[in-house]
């Protein structure tokens, strides 16, 4: 039976790769890479596609809590993170870090794709240093400019079925870059104090609450119109635009709820349906796309 120390730790170490966001991430490379096939893909390169994309983005969130772990022990909401905590040292979470990101490039240019792998690192480097270690705490438009990296989930699925660059593959890209400032702007307001207190620019920082709100409001009714382009383009048909149109409308419902409220429950509500809201929605591409390969 493993020693109590030895649980802790591999705890320690699952909390580095922060499962729950890359979870999502996942779910969104899972969806790009069955839309990018007429059928189910090859189970070899479906797997090997997903671990390595799942090793990669692990990596990029244990460097992520090393570059981080003096910010985050003074938020209430990261202070018990291994590093902040005493839990791990910064040899381990570096080292940590690199054997998880080598294991995947090698991964993916031996058993996948050599364009995927380039494109995956690329994701790795732009979100765990460019942004993290510079524009994190260079712009209020970090989460913006930033985003293009986290947006690349389900273009990398895609690349991994098929060793190109699709217009359809972008397009998801697109959905999920027009996304992510509403979603985290929303966690932002809620948290704006422990921002503030570590200097971190985010936008209800330098910005103020209610300007933060205006622009989610005018996000999710971009984020709207963009997804209603894969039905415009042929990627899907009508169970996709359907649900598009009524999760869009939803999220548009919580900004205006944000901007009439103005409190940081409503703000919490709006981030958690976020989460919800892209969920969904790749789940609706990916139910239409075999509803209407079967039919």
């Amino acid at each position: 039976m493993p020693s109590k120390s030895s649980v802790l730790s591999w705890k320690n170490y699952y909390t580095l790769c922060k499962p729950n966001v890359v979870a999502e991430m996942l779910f969104t490379a899972i969806v790009g890479m069955l839309l990018a096939v007429p059928g189910m893909p090859p189970a070899g390169l479906f797997f090997y596609g997903i671990v390595g994309i799942a090793l990669a983005a692990s990596s990029a969130a244990a460097m992520n809590h090393f570059i981080d772990r003096k910010a985050d022990a003074l938020m209430r909401r990261t202070e018990k993170r291994p590093l902040p905590a005493g839990e791990l040292s910064t040899a381990n979470v570096v080292t940590f870090s690199i054997v998880l990101g080598v294991s995947s490039m090698l991964l993916l240019i031996f058993l996948v794709n050599a364009l995927t792998a380039v494109l995956t690192f690329i994701s790795l480097f732009g979100y765990a240093v460019i942004y993290t270690l510079y524009l994190k705490r260079a712009t209020p438009q970090n989460i913006v400019i930033g985003g293009i990296f986290g947006a690349t989930p389900p273009l990398l699925g895609w690349c991994a079925m098929t060793g190109e660059i699709h217009p359809y593959a972008l397009l998801l890209a697109l959905i999920i870059f027009v996304w992510t400032p509403p979603h985290f702007w929303a966690l932002a307001i809620a948290r704006c104090e422990e921002y503030a207190k570590v200097n971190i620019p985010m936008l209800p920082v330098t910005h103020g609450p209610g300007f933060t709100r205006l622009q989610i409001l005018l996000y999710t009714i971009l984020l709207l119109c963009v997804t209603l382009l894969p039905y415009l383009t042929g990627m899907s048909g009508l169970i996709y635009l359907g649900s598009a149109v009524f999760l869009g409308l939803v999220f548009i419902f919580y900004a205006v709820l944000m901007m009439r409220k103005k409190d940081n429950k409503t703000a919490m509500k709006t981030f958690v349906y976020s989460i919800v809201y892209i969920t969904l929605l790749f789940a609706a591409l990916l139910i239409d796309h075999y509803l209407r390969f079967t039919l």
